[in-house]
């Protein structure tokens, strides 16, 4: 089992799922997709987005929410949405966690944020701005998740050396 889940819920642009496919590749992140979706999985765009990682992805499909429900019927999550009341870093994430986002145009159904509205976080933006990129929303809700529980499973050190000994970076 995963410690933190992704879903896209209708994703509509494969370059933005195949970022995020990316992002969970490397963050150990499971991926969620719930249809319809509006490309197909083998299209071009999306594997070029996802560049070399899909070996190193655990992902499901559903075709529908209440097909993910159903299949994920105790799953722990909370919606991202530019709609909602609470800053997304006021909340403590569980291991796991499922976090939940919306297609591109409409975000998740606004009857599911009203029906689950202690579920729902939002990414601070300027006043009349819509909303983030979908693939920059999912790497910072991914990444406050993981630094809640100080990035279990993930490499600290980078190999970068300083060119002259005494030398700092």
């Amino acid at each position: 089992m995963n410690n933190v889940n992704i879903v896209l819920v209708e994703p509509e642009i494969p370059q933005n799922t195949g970022n995020i496919a990316r992002t969970c590749a490397v963050t150990g992140a499971a991926l969620h997709l719930v249809g319809p979706m509006g490309f197909k999985i083998d299209d071009t765009k999306l594997h070029r987005a996802g560049l070399d990682y899909w070996h190193s992805l655990d992902i499901f499909y559903y075709d529908s929410l209440e097909d993910f429900f159903f299949k994920n019927p105790d799953c722990d999550f909370y919606c991202f949405s530019s709609k909602a009341p609470k800053n997304y870093t006021e909340v403590q994430y569980p291991l796991p966690v499922y976090i939940m986002f919306g297609k591109e145009t409409k975000g998740l159904p606004e009857d599911f944020l009203c029906e689950n509205y202690e579920k729902c976080v939002r990414i601070p933006m300027r006043d009349g701005q819509r909303c983030l990129n979908l693939s920059n929303a999912v790497a910072v809700g991914a990444y406050e998740v993981l630094r809640q529980h100080s990035f279990p499973e993930q490499k600290y050190e980078g190999s970068l050396a300083p060119k002259n000994k005494g030398d700092k970076l």
